[in-house]
């Protein structure tokens, strides 16, 4: 009887099969990256809702409202603290009082019923982060949350993605500022300042061998 199949028949089916299991794992890399990074799981560009349409564009660029007004606990503690209605109030029982919105400020001022601010970056459990021990390190607001002072209502510019962090961690010397540029929107080093990032982390106390450990951050 003839042979049916000529001798290449085993290894066309060999490339086939490695050329077919070769397409289907670059699609699921493909798919995986895709999903990683899609805006509705990041949260990148979504701008949430909240009690209040407050506009940091307005506040941090057109007054100069500093970070730490509102954040008070920024360059104290873990959390960086959000504004009560209290702090609303010292300048909007004054300005502004008789905007539709500010009824919401005015009736949480007057029953001591805390805003609920929607939280734009949020991170998981798993994952400690101490805004204190970042600001007094020179790590910028912006750094993290964007240029806030051209957004009206904020929003992540950033995926908080675990890669990401250790961008961060593993190369600090591109990211350190001096401390008093940690609060400044859009700062560019002067020419006259010639301390390199190197300097900085030095100067900062940063122990960069120690900052991708994973006690660091999951703790």
């Amino acid at each position: 009887m003839p042979q049916i199949f000529g001798p290449r028949a085993n290894t066309i089916s060999r490339v086939s099969i490695l050329g077919t299991a070769a397409f289907l794992g670059g699609a699921l890399l493909l798919w995986a990256w895709f999903i990683h990074n899609a805006a509705y799981l990041t949260g990148v560009g979504i701008v949430p809702d909240q009690p209040v349409p407050f506009n940091h564009e307005v506040h941090v660029r057109d007054l100069s409202l500093d970070c730490r007004y509102c954040h008070a606990t920024v360059d104290k503690t873990a959390f960086a603290g959000m504004p009560t209605s209290a702090t609303c109030m010292t300048c909007h029982s004054q300005v502004w009082k008789d905007v539709a919105s500010m009824a919401i400020v005015e009736s949480s001022f007057e029953s001591q019923e805390p805003l609920a601010w929607t939280r734009v970056h949020d991170l998981p459990d798993h994952a400690y982060f101490d805004h204190s021990a970042h600001v007094n390190q020179g790590v910028a607001c912006e750094t993290c949350h964007g240029r806030v002072d051209q957004m009206g209502l904020v929003y992540k510019t950033e995926s908080l993605s675990m890669s990401w962090c250790l961008d961060c961690h593993r190369n600090p010397q591109q990211y350190v500022r001096p401390p008093d540029a940690v609060y400044t929107m859009g700062w560019q080093r002067p020419l006259e300042d010639t301390r390199s990032g190197e300097t900085l982390v030095m100067e900062q106390n940063i122990d960069i061998e120690r900052l991708d450990d994973c006690y660091v951050c999951h703790r």
